[in-house]
């Protein structure tokens, strides 16, 4: 953590945060405000309860101007990402829209936080509305604590243009959550995993219920299974038959 005491004497100059948002937007470092900071640490936001104590209490501390490095490499793609997010925090629309509208020009794509926070045209309430586009839309927002261990805190990635079906839409994340680990982030099917993705096969995982939900199964850990899309669609297609359940 960086105060903004000592950025200012760095910089030497008192626009030091001119030099901040030009490193994060421009040149693509993952630089996390203790604002930020403070609200995916929010109580009412269910990332947060995910969240290690050790980093949830370091998060909490942090004043709003103070500084953290997230990632010690930096995003060539961001300036490209800039001039989307400028276009989009434009909009006359509600958050929510904005923010899946900005999503949806990276699917597959890791946005950091700062980014959808600017996207919102910095509105208090845009982590919520990031985490409703998963548990009430069926859109495949994935972060740190929902899926992809794999991310840094803060990140979030759509990983693919389309909703979950219906009846897919209201698993709670603390089931969700549950069964991936369950599972070991894994297709149950095929052993697919996050760890062997890439560009050319941009599959996700996705949970299936055993006991179909439309003739009564529930939204319980011993009802669903991991499946990646693919096993997922040849399921439902009836081409991929599963051994179990």
């Amino acid at each position: 953590m960086v105060s903004s005491e000592e950025l200012m004497i760095v910089a030497g100059i008192i626009d030091y945060q001119r030099r901040i948002r030009e490193l994060r937007c421009e040149a693509g470092w993952k630089i996390l405000s203790g604002k930020t900071a403070k609200l995916l640490v929010n109580r009412e936001d269910s990332e947060a309860e995910e969240i290690e104590p050790d980093t949830a209490v370091f998060f909490a501390a942090m004043k709003p101007d103070d500084y953290y490095l997230v990632d010690t490499e930096a995003d060539t793609d961001a300036a490209r990402r800039w001039h989307v997010a400028n276009r989009i925090r434009n909009l006359d629309v509600g958050v929510r829209e904005r923010v899946l509208a900005y999503l949806r020009e990276n699917v597959g794509r890791p946005v950091f936080g700062e980014e959808l926070a600017y996207v919102a045209d910095d509105a208090g309430d845009w982590p919520r509305r990031t985490r409703e586009l998963r548990t009430e839309y069926g859109w495949p927002v994935a972060t740190k604590t929902s899926g992809r261990p794999d991310l840094p805190i803060g990140v979030y990635v759509l990983e693919e243009d389309r909703q979950a079906p219906e009846h897919d839409r209201h698993i709670p994340d603390s089931v969700r959550g549950q069964v991936l680990q369950r599972d070991n982030f894994a297709c149950c099917n095929c052993g697919w995993s996050h760890a062997i993705w890439n560009p050319s096969d941009p599959r996700h995982l996705e949970l299936h219920h055993l006991h179909e939900h439309v003739r009564g199964g529930q939204n319980t850990a011993e009802n669903l299974l991991t499946l990646c899309t693919v096993c997922h669609d040849g399921v439902h297609a009836g081409r991929i038959a599963l051994g179990f359940g």
